[in-house]
């Protein structure tokens, strides 16, 4: 061994930082950085599943099979599913997480920095094994929701189908030790002074959600398990010949999937919570309200599963309709709170809030037709209708993507250091605005007029075709949105386009803006005094000093036309 590599080996692990570019990158420990990563695959698989669905709205536009048979039809509307469901919304859900606990309640880093590269890690190679069924013959095409039979080995025996499940119970466990890592972060790492009730509504809802994934997760992970041992071992768990059930898939598959709903809205709600104070110039209205009402949110989200389930039979109809219409309740609440700190607010109507009022829109679309399906008596005259496919679009849609985007747009100027285009940003909010209206509210009336979901052809005497036109030209314009965006995003970052980011270019509220942009390795230099759940305002106050309201921050209009701007 040469004296160069005994003092390589003398120097112990490479330090972080001493990696070349990417590789540095992707062997990270850095909540930050990680947060990136989820980030970057959520949005990546939102690109994937999102051309599939194009995909099946080309083939819907006009009656007849187009160009796409059933078989392939089956295995798009079954990858578009898991897609935005497993792959974009929960890493997009992580990687906010991720980024912003710590800087939030004021911390170097996540409790358990290892385990929280390995978490991405398995959400990566979830998402890829899920999808590689494509290149093996054909993947899954038996809906995301596995229902069996479909699911078994007589309906699906292609290898597709077992790395769907694979691909699943990485993500599952990816979800089980993140949420562990939050919970284990917001309870032992907060700076002095944060209290459990002076930490940002974000926070408190990451860690409710958290709470939620350890509790749901491993039924998934073991319903999965099972249905793994059924299709290669000869198990018969949900063989009903052989003395097992069909129905039991549905009970365990509901158990996960109804809080999963709560899991993947309660962190946007929590953004928008963020969101709508800073530009309402106000302080959150009710702040404990909101606290409670998304704990009531987590423990309601247990007692609705069968709703899914009224046309089987088989279940207590009116227990869960009861239950179901319960849990608008504290989302009613949270609406209210909304509102009201908006009420009379020095209102800034940039592109963050432009989303934020967007999701309090189409969100509340989404509430609205819930009840109705919570109904045992309609749900059964639309159940697996294009009703319930517009309802969960309008919900999941219209309240995790547009909040989504109001966080991209919010938080980026942090994670980057470079301001996003406010005029390109206004423009993709009124594109994707038209666009999913126009692509999802039709919906209603075709499930209405008893179109089936997941049908890849309808006759021409139906009198569908003029609604399913509309509807794909909608998908359009929101493929154009999502240009608009990816334009915006490369042009402003690494182009080098946007206007320098300043450490606070909003006015914000909580600890995140109390540090540079982007943020040092360790996160802060030094820390405010925290007597509040506002305490970069309550330190702009003191600054100040003068009285609160002349405190507010003096942000520009349009931050990115006031800021110098760095070509690079």
């Amino acid at each position: 061994m040469t004296t160069a590599e005994l003092q390589q080996r003398a120097r112990g692990p490479v330090l972080a930082g001493e990696r070349a570019g990417i590789v540095d990158f992707l062997t990270t420990t850095d909540h930050k950085r990680i947060g990136l990563l989820y980030l970057f695959t959520g949005l990546g698989f939102f690109l994937l599943a999102g051309a599939l669905s194009l995909v099946m709205r080309a083939e819907l536009t006009f009656p007849d099979l187009q160009f796409l048979d059933e078989a392939t039809y089956n295995q798009l509307f079954t990858m578009h599913g898991t897609g935005m469901i497993f792959f974009f919304a929960s890493p997009v859900v992580f990687g906010l997480a991720n980024y912003f606990i710590p800087l939030q309640i004021g911390a170097p880093d996540v409790a358990f920095p290892r385990l929280n590269a390995l978490t991405y890690w398995l959400a990566l190679g979830g998402g890829l094994i899920a999808f590689s069924g494509f290149l093996v013959g054909g993947a899954a095409a038996f809906g995301w929701t596995g229902y069996v039979p479909l699911s078994g080995p007589i309906f699906s025996p292609g290898s597709g189908s077992n790395l769907w499940i694979i691909g699943l119970v990485f993500a599952g466990t990816s979800g089980i030790l993140g949420a562990v890592n939050f919970v284990a972060t917001i309870f032992s790492m907060r700076a002095p002074g944060m209290t459990m009730f002076r930490m940002p509504v974000f926070t408190w809802n990451m860690l409710v959600t958290s709470l939620l994934i350890m509790l749901t997760f491993p039924v998934l992970t073991g319903a999965l398990a099972l249905l793994f041992i059924d299709r290669t071992l000869g198990g018969h768990v949900f063989d009903p010949a052989a003395g097992g059930s069909a129905i039991l898939w549905q009970h365990l598959f509901w158990f996960f999937g109804h809080p999963e709903v709560y899991i993947l809205i309660l962190p946007f709600f929590g953004v928008v919570t963020e969101i709508i104070p800073v530009f309402s110039g106000k302080p959150v209205f009710g702040y404990r309200g909101f606290v409670f009402a998304t704990m009531l949110i987590g423990v309601l989200s247990y007692s609705v599963w069968a709703h899914h389930m009224f046309t089987t039979g088989v279940v207590s109809n009116l227990f869960f309709a009861i239950t179901s219409m319960m849990i608008a309740i504290p989302t009613g609440v949270k609406f209210f709170n909304w509102i009201a700190t908006m009420w009379r607010g020095r209102l800034r109507f940039q592109t963050p809030m432009l989303f934020c009022i967007g999701f309090l829109l189409m969100f509340l679309v989404g509430g609205l037709t819930g009840p109705f399906l919570a109904s045992p008596a309609i749900d059964y005259a639309v159940h697996d209708t294009y009703y319930v496919v517009a309802h969960f679009h309008y919900v999941l849609f219209g309240g995790s993507v547009f909040a989504a985007f109001a966080a991209l747009y919010y938080w980026l100027p942090k994670m980057t250091g470079r301001m996003l285009d406010e005029r390109l940003g206004v423009a993709h909010f009124w594109l994707t605005l038209v666009g999913m209206n126009l692509t999802f509210f039709p919906m209603h009336l075709l499930g209405l007029e008893g179109m089936p979901r997941r049908i890849a052809d309808y006759p021409a005497s139906s009198g569908w075709t003029l609604l399913n036109v509309i509807i794909s030209g909608g998908s359009a314009i929101l493929a154009v949105s999502i240009l608009v965006l990816a334009w915006n995003v490369v042009a402003s970052v690494f182009l080098g386009r946007g206007a320098v980011a300043p450490d606070d270019p909003w006015g914000g509220y909580s600890l995140e803006w109390a540090t540079s942009s982007p943020p040092p390795h360790h996160n802060f230099t030094a820390l405010p005094p925290i007597r509040s759940e506002r305490p970069v305002f309550d330190a702009r106050v003191a600054a100040s000093a003068v009285r609160p309201e002349a405190a507010e921050p003096s942000v520009p209009t349009d931050p990115s036309a006031d800021q110098e701007t760095d070509r690079g």
